[in-house]
């Protein structure tokens, strides 16, 4: 649903532009393998790599730009590099780690309590043991201590040890005498030395596997775009400013794939790219940056956990005139993650591939009609992940009202909703299916729509209120009456009849919302 929302809002239907004029959009379905020129051009095949590191002892692989190490000091006294995968420098886990590393190193090196020593050791195998957990440190310390040492007494123990406590990168110099741990079986000194690590995958066109059959599956669905963008102009009567739009899947051969949906080696984008005169790029930037945020406050992402941030200058690619990151603050995380990126990318993308394709950077300059000005267009990026913005839905609808019989259920859109409509008879006997089925017959030939006759119709309300599903028609004793049924609200709980004709109107209007 999410996927076709946004294909009718930003393809079929598109916004108005900032002229007063309907935006122009064009959808294409690219191809997943393309020519290996393609990703030469845009410079993956060269530049899109992380430096890779093997433990050679479990033969555990890791981002060496990812791997923490943390250098503990007592006084001028090196002990020991303890480290550990995190997905960015600013992850909790690592400044939780780092703590403990402190600690346990600490009352390892420096005291000569033998209680703290056997307290130090034994807390040190559950830290390898749990690997990371997120409890509270004096808790842990005062368990593995076995109420030896006095719970209270702990942080006074521990603000007394002098240490120097230097977390960096793996990649970052280090003192000379480091003995690095391997983050997932703490051996020390087996990680081999960083290596690129290219993030595409690798296959091979026809029968031959060799260097000239290689190609690859593409890690992002804008490229395809690019390639193909003087062939959309050519044959849609199209000209500038205009968009193409594609929903497709990319891949990306990840080290270790984690961060659950994040970092995945298959994901799903919903993508503009958006050509326009350079002279009026910023002004459909700022457009696009506008409608993209409205849109999913439009589809029920209005709480404060929806976070649109422009990238401050020193985060933008170097071709990069602006960027926003609309992000969204999950319950599971403690920094917003991103949703989509809105980008100006200039005319980077259009210029590299005229130069590998004509030799020229202006292969793929178009002229304009009223003024035969000759320019290589702008580009607008809105690009988002189908996968993430999924994920952000759940989150959001999630709802909790204790004062309803049942009362968890999801609070969708009524456009995202899985499940458009129930219809149940309220007894399944006394004539009632036979009216509720055709009921149910007529609405499921325009929204998926659920015909359920067992158990009561409490609970019956209540699977679908957990799965999202806005109305529920219900058929009892009195529509074989008057013809009439109940319509049941999800959000709200409350009821209405309308006559059994009207069903079918009655989701057309309520779900166009």
């Amino acid at each position: 649903n999410i996927k076709n929302v946004w294909w009718h809002d930003m393809v079929t239907n598109p916004p108005v532009g900032p002229d007063g004029h309907d935006v122009s959009m064009v959808g294409v379905d690219c191809s997943i393998i393309m020519n290996p020129k393609v990703w030469e051009a845009s410079g993956h095949a060269t530049g899109f790599a992380d430096p890779m590191v093997d433990c050679k002892e479990c033969k555990a692989r890791f981002r060496a730009d990812q791997v923490i190490v943390v250098d503990v000091y007592a006084g001028d006294t090196y002990l020991s590099s303890e480290s550990v995968e995190a997905s960015s420098s600013a992850d909790p886990s690592v400044e939780e780690y780092r703590k403990r590393a402190e600690f346990v190193e600490a009352v390892a090196g420096s005291t000569a309590d033998p209680e703290l020593k056997k307290g130090a050791k034994r807390f040190r195998q559950m830290l390898r043991d749990a690997a990371i957990n997120n409890q509270n440190l004096i808790d842990d310390l005062a368990s593995a201590w076995g109420g030896k040492v006095a719970r209270d007494d702990i942080p006074n123990r521990l603000r007394s040890i002098s240490l120097n406590v230097r977390p960096r990168r793996l990649l970052d110099s280090g003192p000379p005498n480091a003995s690095v741990a391997c983050p997932r079986c703490h051996a020390v000194n087996t990680l081999t030395e960083p290596r690129a690590f290219n993030l595409m995958f690798e296959t091979f066109v026809g029968a031959v596997q060799d260097e000239s059959a290689k190609a690859y599956l593409r890690p992002e669905t804008a490229q395809g775009i690019f390639a193909n963008f003087k062939n959309v102009m050519d044959s849609n009567r199209v000209k500038i400013p205009f968009g193409i739009a594609q929903v497709g899947k990319a891949f990306r051969n990840e080290i270790n794939p984690r961060n659950y949906t994040f970092r995945s080696r298959e994901f799903e984008q919903m993508e503009i790219e958006f050509f326009c005169h350079p002279n009026e790029s910023m002004k459909w930037y700022e457009f696009w940056r506008d409608v993209r945020i409205k849109w999913y406050e439009s589809l029920g992402i209005k709480s404060a956990n929806l976070r649109p941030r422009q990238q401050g200058a020193e985060e933008l690619a170097h071709y990069s005139k602006a960027c926003t990151d609309i992000e969204y603050l999950f319950p599971f995380a403690d920094e917003p993650q991103e949703l989509e990126g809105v980008a100006h990318r200039g005319s980077f993308d259009l210029n590299q591939h005229g130069k590998f394709s004509k030799g020229k950077e202006d292969a793929f300059a178009v002229v304009d009609d009223d003024t035969h000005e000759r320019f290589v267009p702008h580009v607008i990026e809105p690009s988002a992940g189908a996968d993430r913005f999924t994920l952000a839905v759940l989150c959001e609808a999630y709802t909790v009202d204790e004062s309803r019989p049942s009362p968890e259920f999801l609070r969708f859109h009524p456009r995202l909703a899985p499940i458009k409509a129930a219809v149940f008879p309220l007894v399944n006997k006394d004539g009632m299916p036979e009216v509720a089925e055709p009921i149910h017959r007529e609405i499921k030939k325009h929204y998926l729509c659920q015909y359920d006759a067992k158990q009561s119709i409490g609970k019956r309300y209540a699977r679908m209120d957990e799965a999202g599903t806005p109305y529920c028609f219900t058929i009892d004793g009195q529509t074989l009456q008057d013809g009439t049924v109940t319509v049941r609200d999800r959000d709200t709980g409350a009821q209405e009849r309308i006559h059994k004709d009207r069903c079918l109107e009655y989701l057309h209007d309520h779900l166009r919302l």
